[in-house]
């Protein structure tokens, strides 16, 4: 029998429905920032539940590859998972320097989406069956930084976890990522040195950060591999529990595919499934 678009987009719009998406503005009251959203891919009985960080130099947002395809491996394996269109500086910040003359979007806009999405997971957890103690936070490249930001600098909201893979870390090592830095902090006149002291999240560990899960690979042609290494060692020196998983082959943005990538860093998705299980607040 020959189905007309009309049956076609109604058989559509019904599978998703089934498949229990949504998006929602964590900002409802205020329109103007009604394109910060959260797509919600909610796992029935969820052990545990993850804010998913996009990366993508905090000038724009590989959307689907580090965040879609990454809540749909994670709420295949019983995690639910909220991906975060959250605010970058945008192409035509990136491409014509205008944020010499005007702000744009600049830290803490990231920083506060960041905690504006943890605050309504949490709000909004019984609704998913979600137990608030199980909240976490990963991010890919520059979403990493955003991720490990909500860790190192809470205001009323912690996660229970973060996992930042292949991430930006420092604002100011000779090893720094220049795109995302002025993806963050914008041009030359708002890139202060104490600006860059405060997002360099190497130099702001403190003892009391969530466990990190931590992942990168030496031959990354993006983000310089050292970016990890510096985040490692500061959450050594302050005896945070962490695992950090270093790779000699994957190089950048291969998210949770099974063709990017290498053979050796593809299973870092399964490894931080064990590492999730033997968190203390996943058995509460």
């Amino acid at each position: 029998m020959k189905l007309s678009p009309l049956t076609y987009l109604l058989l559509f719009l019904s599978a998703t429905i089934a498949m229990g998406q949504e998006r929602v503005s964590i900002y409802p009251a205020d329109s103007s920032l009604g394109s910060v959203t959260l797509e919600i891919y909610a796992a029935e009985n969820p052990k545990a539940a993850v804010v998913v960080c996009p990366g993508g130099s905090y000038c724009w947002l590989d959307y689907n590859g580090e965040g879609v395809e990454v809540a749909k491996f994670l709420q295949q394996n019983g995690i639910s998972a909220f991906v975060l269109r959250y605010r970058v500086a945008g192409w035509w910040a990136w491409a014509t320097h205008y944020r010499v003359l005007f702000r744009g979007h600049l830290a803490p806009d990231m920083y506060n989406d960041g905690q504006a999405a943890l605050r309504w997971v949490a709000a909004n957890a019984s609704r998913y069956g979600i137990r608030p103690s199980t909240i976490g936070i990963m991010g890919f490249s520059a979403g990493g930084h955003l991720a490990m930001s909500q860790a190192v600098y809470p205001d009323d909201v912690r996660p229970a976890f973060v996992a930042p893979i292949y991430p930006v870390v420092t604002m100011t090592a000779d090893c720094v990522h220049k795109r995302s830095r002025r993806g963050l902090l914008g041009e030359r006149r708002t890139r202060t040195l104490e600006r860059m002291n405060r997002w360099s999240l190497e130099r702001n560990i403190t003892k009391d950060c969530p466990p990190t899960f931590l992942v990168n690979c030496i031959d990354d042609p993006v983000v310089d591999y050292r970016n990890s290494v510096l985040l490692d060692s500061a959450l050594t020196a302050t005896g945070v529990k962490h695992l950090y998983i270093q790779y000699q082959t994957g190089g950048h943005g291969f998210g949770v595919s099974e063709s990017k990538g290498s053979p050796e860093c593809r299973p870092w998705k399964y490894r931080f499934l064990e590492w999730l299980e033997t968190l203390m607040p996943m058995r509460n």
